[in-house]
């Protein structure tokens, strides 16, 4: 497990002058995922098109496709990319950050709202729990516990947060860290609060694609006093394989305005505590 104490803190193992660009990575980042995007959203691209579309060398459309690649978002044969047909596409940070943004801003406002600062708060690497991220300025002194790689990067940006990231085998296509490493250090801490987002809701279980997804972010519910869920209505309409708790066992589900009423009423009537979040906030 590393621990982060402030955001000015070189990188392990560089000296000040000889770290990366934020901008230049932070552009990497960005184009990187609208190529991802882009394909996804044709289904089959020629390289060469891609190069036009985002004004960059062959060279460095490869350099980025075969990160993309390496990740098992797409595939690359003789000057073409398609998107991989695999539910690991569904499942990865870069699909499931471009889905509901809207929905998934106005419910992690709410969520940060439900921190009290001084609390010891476990963060999963869902998409929708890294919307809280602007909030969390407002909730220090924090200490975040978190196995997103990308969350961590965002975290230590903001003073007064205790960052502690968790360790494990590293999962490109989530950017973030699971495994039995990632759940051992997991159970030997203790959080006030839990925040996740699961991939589907069916029968009133939460679900998941990944069993390792799922163990992880059960790890962080057991070692959570208070256990927070983020479901923006289409969690509703999906299926997953692997389970990992049931809706009664959470102390709150947040979902957006966009949820069927019959899916809310039947989730009070069940004795789940449901916060709607208003998606006219947002605008």
């Amino acid at each position: 497990m590393t621990e982060f104490h402030g955001p000015n803190d070189p990188a392990p193992g560089l000296i000040p002058d000889q770290m990366p660009s934020d901008s230049r990575q932070a552009r990497q980042i960005a184009r990187r995922q609208l190529m991802a995007e882009a394909v996804m959203a044709e289904g089959t691209m020629r390289i060469e098109d891609l190069t036009e579309r985002f004004g960059i060398s062959l060279m460095t459309a490869h350099r980025d496709l075969d990160e993309l690649v390496g990740r098992g978002l797409i595939r690359k044969t003789r000057g073409i990319v398609s998107a991989a047909p695999t539910s690991l596409v569904e499942a990865s940070d870069l699909y499931r950050s471009s889905r509901q943004s809207v929905e998934k801003r106005a419910i992690a406002a709410a969520a940060a709202a439900c921190i009290e600062p001084g609390q010891a708060v476990f963060f999963d690497d869902s998409t929708t729990v890294l919307q809280m991220v602007p909030h969390l300025a407002a909730r220090v002194p924090l200490t975040a516990i978190t196995n997103s790689l990308t969350l961590m990067t965002e975290l230590r940006a903001i003073r007064d947060v205790t960052l502690l990231g968790l360790g494990g085998q590293f999962h490109h296509w989530c950017n973030a860290f699971m495994g039995p490493v990632t759940t051992a250090e997991i159970r030997r801490l203790r959080a006030d609060l839990v925040f996740l987002s699961m991939a589907a809701i069916t029968d009133d279980m939460v679900f998941h694609q990944s069993p390792e997804m799922a163990d992880t972010k059960r790890a962080m519910f057991d070692s959570a006093a208070r256990r927070i869920l983020l479901a923006d209505h289409t969690k509703f309409e999906r299926r997953a394989l692997h389970a990992m708790a049931a809706l009664e066992e959470f102390d709150l589900v947040i979902v957006d305005d966009l949820t069927p009423p019959r899916v809310i009423e039947r989730m009070k009537t069940r004795g789940i505590a449901v916060q709607v979040a208003r998606l006219e906030d947002q605008t």
